[in-house]
This record gives structure tokens, sequence and C-alpha cells, in this order.
């Protein structure tokens, strides 16, 4: 089964530091000409999205709208191939046109 691929304004949020997705989201904003970024992070990471959204809306772009959030839960295994469930965000924020 092929993995599904992320659109190409996705951020996917990780265990690097809050201003790496920050500034990967910019980039899409200013030099890809996007008008709608989708922020997703799952588990621990969920708390480093909503800081990455909230650092842009008040350090980087003050006309940053945020569209939806929705939460949810993936099932995922582990290395021992036990399932769990992990608590998934996505946020989608639009920036308006001028």
């Amino acid at each position: 089964m092929a993995a599904v691929p992320h659109p190409t304004n996705a951020v996917l949020v990780g265990r690097k530091p809050v201003m790496n997705y920050v500034l990967a989201a910019l980039r899409l904003f200013t030099q890809e000409g996007v008008s709608e970024v989708v922020i997703r992070a799952r588990g621990r990471n969920v708390c480093k999205a909503v800081d990455t959204v909230e650092t842009l809306r008040h350090m980087f772009m003050k006309d940053l709208q945020v569209k939806s959030i929705n939460i949810y839960s993936e099932e995922v295994s582990d290395e021992s191939g036990r399932k769990r469930r992990v608590s998934s965000i996505e946020i989608v924020v639009t920036r308006p046109q001028s």
C-alpha cells in the first residue's frame, strides 16, 4: 500500500523547533504564493502546531486568519505491532488576498 502524499501547502510539525515550522509556513505564503496553509501534527507535537500558528499570527502575519481547526485520533502501530490511538490536529490558516 502506497503512502498518501501530503499536499504542497501542508506543514507537518514534528521534533524540530517551532521556528522551523513558522519559517516553512512563511515560505509557503511568500515564495510559493499560496493563500492557505495546513499545519498538521499528532501526539506530543500538537502543542507545537498551536505554537506555530500563534507565532505566525502575533509576530509575522497580523492579517492571518484561522479558517478551521480539526481534531481527531489516528490508530498507529508501534514497533511491536500493537495498535494505539494518537491525537492529531489540523489547523488551516489563510491570508486575505490583497
